[in-house]
């Protein structure tokens, strides 16, 4: 019986060994017949490597043709973030590293801990490999799992810091726009790229950015290439030319922060004030009457624009920051000692102050008053006030003003200590000498007018929404309506006291430049240089050419031939027409070159000078001549030493057709703070101050703590005034 049974058992795997080697036959007849195609690509695949090749960037030029951003042809070792979840893998992949590149393990995890890179592309452990490196590290790639070598490129700034808020800065993709890049056709995933983060760079990206290119290579089981088996060229990124002029903008940055270090030597006393319960005391009431304090002056701004064309021929923001830092690899820690997230909003270096302040305008604003008066009808350009310095309003009953309602409104304080009076003055007359009552009295009769005639004007003629520059990030400015202070109410934005609609004290402080209105120092460039050119309200750009990939370089060093260039797009002027006749303008534009020659008027007590003719007064004949506005922005209740300080000034020769426009946050009046920047600004546009030429930037400090280096100063003999409250006494 046992011998039958292993019989049986014998007979069953005989049965089962049959069926095995059946199969197999089988399986070897499919894989050398029906699956031999598919087979061999894999086999071919497997002895492939794929290279994906970056584009190289546009470069960007000024308006000279100087190279402001350029590129570097690098290599890069990168590390897939999969292979270094483990700390153990991750640790000892960084240990054999670390011999080949000579870079301590410290310093690999600490770009690993920084935060720096984006998830989505792999991590940069290295720029910048030597060739040789590169080629060892490729032989023995099968021993560095996740590692590769990448051809790359590193965006460089030659003249940094200088113009950064205008042109910009790389950075990674980030999880918030990842989405639209992959949409784009940009490779998130694998080798990944940079993209701009700010200014042009990131304005132009697709027109900078340019298409990846691709090469297919046959490797041995060394991984060396035997052969290519395609090639697709990467297409460079188109070169662009802005109309920035360099030397024009180093002087606007030089003279801005030269003013601020003088305006932080001034200071303004705690005035007596009259409180609510009727008694007088110091108005910061932790400071005794009299008291000096000294204007922080922390930031500021200068735009200069063609008014004919729309072109920023200069745009200058304190404080600035080196855009190089940006591609520096700095880990983290070190980030954060440049760019702190707690920092206080007067120092924030990446603001571009000239398109992102959030500001009253103070009493430049009052030509756009003017100009809705005129304009609507409002105002007859005869109509004559009689300024004696309180305006009271008269939309509002005895009764409710005996409740507290403010309902009296004064002019700025004169020598006496009491409001400046005046006298009978009409339209140009109050814009030379600043009026503040005779813009109340019109606050008022807009209040009382049905509809919103006032805003209608003010936002025709550029104010409240974005002007369209070539910028990313721009404010789009507030125009007070019911609808906006009802939307300011609800977010505990103001006062619980006040009302949830516009009141009449509203509409006054607007007439003025105060209040709910907020403007840019652009929006302001862009609304005087309408009542400049006659009623073009144009949108501004630095871009003005953008040319084919690759303009050769000049024979001149740091310099682009642009005329080999290939244009694919000169950007014409954009402007829409704003109804301004002469009996509009004519006003306005003979009242601001009052306030530039004189005279002032002769009023109740004496005679009171224009606002900015004590500074004009030794401004050369072969000047460009200028019609101009101050103004003084109050600030943080309302102590003088928070006061902001405007001047927008505009050129009345057609030839040399620019406005400049200045704004120091926190550094007094404005014709003692930004008036004189623009007085020099427009001694250089006329050729009477000498621009210093530009040079190559030294190599960026990698141990500096701060974000930007601060420009040398410039001799300020131009801000000479006949005004105590400038820098004239340090002049002479």
């Amino acid at each position: 019986m046992a011998g039958d049974k292993r019989a049986a058992r014998l007979g069953v795997l005989a049965l089962v060994g049959m069926l095995l080697f059946g199969a197999l036959g089988a399986r070897l007849w499919f894989l050398q017949t029906v699956q031999a195609d598919a087979l061999q690509q894999t086999v071919d695949a497997n002895k492939q490597t794929t290279v994906k090749i970056p584009p190289e960037r546009g470069r960007i030029f000024d308006a000279a043709g100087r190279v402001l951003a350029d590129n570097k042809g690098v290599l890069t070792v990168n590390v897939d973030w999969a292979v270094m979840r483990s700390d153990t893998a991750r640790a000892e992949l960084f240990t054999r590293l670390s011999g080949w590149l000579d870079i301590p393990v410290e310093e690999m995890e600490q770009r690993y801990d920084s935060g720096r890179y984006s998830r989505y592309t792999p991590m940069p452990l290295m720029e910048d490999i030597p060739e040789d490196t590169a080629v060892a590290l490729m032989e023995r790639i099968e021993d560095f799992p996740g590692v590769a070598v990448d051809p790359d490129w590193i965006r460089m700034y030659p003249y940094a810091p200088l113009a950064s808020h205008v042109i910009g800065y790389m950075g990674a993709i980030t999880a918030d726009d990842a989405d639209r890049y992959e949409d784009l056709g940009y490779d998130i995933s694998s080798e990944g790229e940079d993209v701009g983060r700010s200014g042009v760079e990131q304005s132009m990206e697709e027109r900078l950015h340019g298409e990846w290119g691709e090469a297919v290579y046959e490797i041995d089981s060394r991984n060396r290439i035997v052969r290519t088996v395609s090639y697709k060229a990467p297409v460079s990124g188109q070169d662009l030319q802005l109309s920035i002029d360099l030397e024009l903008q180093q002087y606007a940055e030089r003279l801005l922060w030269t003013q601020l270090q003088l305006r932080r030597a001034f200071t303004a006393e705690n005035p007596e004030v009259e409180k609510r319960d009727g008694t007088r005391g110091p108005m910061d009431e932790h400071l005794p009457v009299g008291a000096n304090v000294n204007y922080k002056a922390p930031a500021g701004s200068i735009t200069v624009l063609n008014q004919e064309t729309g072109q920023i021929a200069a745009m200058a923001s304190y404080p600035s920051f080196d855009n190089r830092w940006f591609s520096a690899g700095i880990d983290g820690e070190k980030f954060s000692e440049l760019f702190p997230q707690d920092i206080d909003p007067d120092e924030a270096a990446l603001t571009n102050r000239a398109i992102q302040g959030q500001y009253n305008m103070g009493s430049t604003f009052k030509v756009f008053t003017a100009y809705a008066a005129l304009a609507s009808g409002a105002l007859s350009p005869g109509f004559t006030y009689d300024d004696q310095g309180v305006y009271r309003i008269g939309s509002i009953s005895d009764e409710t003003c005996a409740t507290g309602v403010r309902c009296e409104f004064r002019n700025a304080i004169c020598g006496d200590g009491l409001p400046c009076r005046y006298g009978p003055v009409n339209v140009q007359q109050s814009l030379a000498i600043s009026s503040d009552a005779f813009y109340y009295r019109l606050g008022e009769q807009f209040y009382n007018t049905p509809g919103t005639p006032f805003q209608e004007f003010v936002t025709s003629i550029g104010l409240g929404a974005d002007t369209g520059i070539d910028l990313p990030a721009e404010f789009d400015g507030r125009v007070p309506t019911d609808e906006l202070k009802a939307d300011l109410f609800e977010r505990g934005v103001l006062d619980p006291s006040e009302t949830p609609n516009l009141q009449p004290g509203d509409l006054l402080q607007m007439a003025i430049g105060q209040g709910l209105m907020a403007a840019t120092p652009l929006q302001l460039a862009v609304g005087y240089a309408a009542v400049a050119n006659g009623g073009r309200v144009l949108a501004p750009h630095v871009v003005q050419t953008i040319f084919q990939p690759e303009v050769p370089d000049s024979d001149l060093a740091g310099f682009a031939d642009l005329t080999e260039g290939v244009v694919v797009e000169q950007v014409a002027p954009v402007a829409r027409q704003v109804s301004m006749p002469p009996p509009v303008r004519d006003p306005i534009v003979n009242g601001l070159r009052q306030n530039i020659t004189g005279p002032g008027v002769e009023g109740p007590d004496g005679y009171r000078s224009t606002t900015a003719e004590e500074l004009f007064f030794d401004y050369p004949e072969g000047a460009i001549p200028v019609a101009g506005k101050t103004g003084t922005a109050q600030g943080l209740a309302s102590y003088p030493w928070n006061d902001s300080s405007a001047f927008a000034a505009f050129s009345l020769d057609p030839v040399r057709p620019f406005t400049v426009v200045s704004y120091l946050e926190k550094s007094g009046y404005g014709s003692q703070g930004a008036a004189p920047v623009v007085k020099c600004m427009f001694l250089a546009l006329s050729g009477l101050i000498p621009l210093d030429p530009v040079t190559i930037a030294e190599p960026l400090d990698l141990e500096s703590d701060v974000a930007a280096r601060n420009p040398a100063t410039v001799d300020f003999a131009c801000m000479r005034s006949d005004n105590d409250g400038t820098a004239t006494e340090r002049v002479d």
